[in-house]
Formats: C-alpha cells, structure tokens, sequence
C-alpha cells in the first residue's frame, strides 16, 4: 500500500475522531451501517460536490436520486468497512468506500485524487525547500572561505 494512502487513511480517522464528538454524534459516535447509511443519505441531500456524486455512484452502482431513497436502503452492507474502519477493525482497501468514509466525517481534499495531488505538490516544495536550503549552506561556505582567505591575509600584512 502506498505510503500516500496510508496517510489519507490516517488523516480521514484523526477527523473521524474529531466529528464524531460533534454535531453528527448520533451518527459517528457508535456507528452501524444502518447509521452510516442514513448519515449518507442526510448528507447528500444537501447539494452534494460533483466528486462527492462520482464517489456515490462508484461505490453503490447507481446514481444519487432523492427519489431512489429506497433502493438506497438495500445498500447497507456497503457500509460494511466504513463501519469497520471507524471502528478500528479493518483496514479498508476499497478505495471508494475509503472515499465515502471521508464524505461522512468531511474531510478535505478529498476524494483520494485530490489527497495524492496535494500531497505531491507539498512534497514538491519541501524538495525544493530542501535543495534552496542545501545551496543556501553552499553559498554561505563560499562566502565564508572568501572572508577567512581575506582575513588571513589581513593577518599576514600585520
């Protein structure tokens, strides 16, 4: 398993055990996958993001339709591993159910994609952090050889 999504893993059960003493407690604090499917469904009842809907219609097979709600509900064994991660059991290694986990307690940059995005570019910059400071350290020894020659013979004239 990549290093990145281990992180992204990590990172959705650090804001899981935040939410879940939050506003949506009666859904997070003990999960189940009835609770979990019904928080589901509260949340993207309410203008969910369009990788939000990709994410749904990934992990379920069917697009979200607030008219469906009943086909919906045969869905709940989908919610198996959600549970099982929340719960510390399992390590989910179905991608789009680790995804639907962060819809539910809002992580961001979700989903995974954006995560892996973010995470290179930062990764990115602390390499390039890390070269501007290893040519910092060369120019500051450039500079400090020039003054110590210098001085030297300074010395040298007394």
């Amino acid at each position: 398993m990549s290093t990145i999504l281990k992180e992204y893993k990590k990172a959705i059960k650090i804001q899981y055990e935040i939410e879940k003493k939050g506003k949506h407690f009666d859904y997070l604090e003990s999960p189940s996958r009835g609770k979990l499917r019904d928080f589901c469904w509260l949340i993207f009842e309410n203008n969910p993001t369009q990788d939000d809907l990709n994410v749904f219609r990934n992990l379920f097979s069917l697009d979200f339709d607030h008219t469906k709600k009943n086909k919906f509900k045969e869905q709940k064994d989908k919610f198996r591993p959600i549970e099982t991660f929340f719960k510390g059991e399992t390590d989910p290694v179905n991608i789009d159910a680790i995804n639907m986990a962060a819809i539910l307690v809002d992580f961001e940059p979700r989903p995974f994609k954006k995560f892996h995005d973010k995470y290179r570019t930062e990764e990115g910059k602390q390499i390039e952090n890390s070269e501007k400071k290893v040519i910092s350290i060369f120019k500051w020894r450039k500079r400090y050889k020039a003054i110590e020659r210098n001085f030297r013979q300074m010395i040298a004239l007394f």
